[in-house]
């Protein structure tokens, strides 16, 4: 899977595919990440390399669901925390990764569904749940006045959120939108859900972690109406926009029954990546 928005990534592809043939690995087809449709054929692969980012990542584990198969992340983007290899320690690898000879790491990280109740119309995703490796984040959006969301967990009615809107967020998706709203690390081989309000008009509400067998309905109470197709409250999966929420809109979230399999890179460590890539407990530094 390859994105070529990126012009780093087309200068590597000779080196990445020398790397798998060379390793006696075979390149069962080459598919562009910019295409958002669901995929349905494996083509007889074994492994889902991606070539990118961390968004490329995130967009090509929902798009590859179907397939069950294992995502090897290559990062050509900025930050590198989902995906564990770069091309340098691809390269050192490949004869571990390719040959078929040794099984690889292999690690499940959860992934949120996300459905949609709107009283008398057709749910605006769909008959199948939005799909998220990080975090499905509601906003307030243009006009950008406070909304008001009813929040429950397991049935049990929760606080009244007045604010910006909220967040819940994978234990993958902890180090993401969650950690820059002020919410917790968790690490990500935990069943876990975490809830982390946006400005709320209060300062009691502080994020809360739940189980990953939980269910989290929030519904929408007040929310900002920009017109049909310009700005108001949205649904956002993954930093991507995926639908315009209206008053009454019932949200149900849970972790999805399936996890994304991730090649994880036996040479690091989440905690040292954790460290390295978001200076985790680092001290401020003095400049010279």
């Amino acid at each position: 899977m390859v994105n070529r928005d990126k012009p780093e990534v087309l200068a590597a592809l000779t080196q990445v595919r020398a790397a798998i043939t060379g390793a006696g690995g075979i390149i069962a087809a080459e598919l562009d990440t910019l295409r958002d449709e669901p995929l349905t054929q494996s083509h007889d692969a074994d492994l889902v390399m991606v070539l990118g980012g961390d968004g490329t990542l995130l967009n090509q584990a929902r798009r590859c669901m179907c397939l069950q198969l294992p995502l090897l992340g290559v990062n050509f983007g900025k930050l590198g925390f989902l995906a564990e290899f770069d091309v340098h320690s691809l390269t050192r690898a490949a004869d571990d990764l390719f040959n078929g000879h040794k099984p690889l790491t292999i690690v499940d990280r959860s992934l949120l569904a996300v459905r949609i109740d709107r009283p008398g119309q057709q749910p605006p995703l769909g008959t199948q749940p939005g799909l998220a490796l990080n975090d499905a984040a509601i906003v307030s959006g243009p006009p950008f006045r406070m909304i008001e969301l009813g929040l429950s967990i397991d049935g049990h009615p929760g606080p009244i959120v007045q604010g910006d809107g909220v967040i819940v967020s994978t234990p993958v998706g902890s180090t993401a939108y969650n950690a820059a709203a002020g919410g917790p690390i968790l690490a990500p081989d935990v069943s876990a859900l975490v809830v982390t309000p946006l400005a709320v008009q209060t300062l009691s509400f502080r994020p809360v972690v739940v189980a990953g067998s939980s269910t989290i309905s929030i519904e929408l109470h007040r929310v900002n109406d920009e017109g049909e197709h310009a700005g108001g409250t949205t649904l956002i999966l993954d930093g991507r926009y995926a639908c315009k929420l209206r008053r009454q809109d019932r949200l149900t979230i849970t972790l999805h029954p399936r996890p994304v399999q991730l090649v994880a890179n036996p040479a690091q460590s989440y905690w040292s990546t954790l460290i390295s890539k978001m200076k985790w407990a680092q001290p401020p530094q003095m400049r010279g």
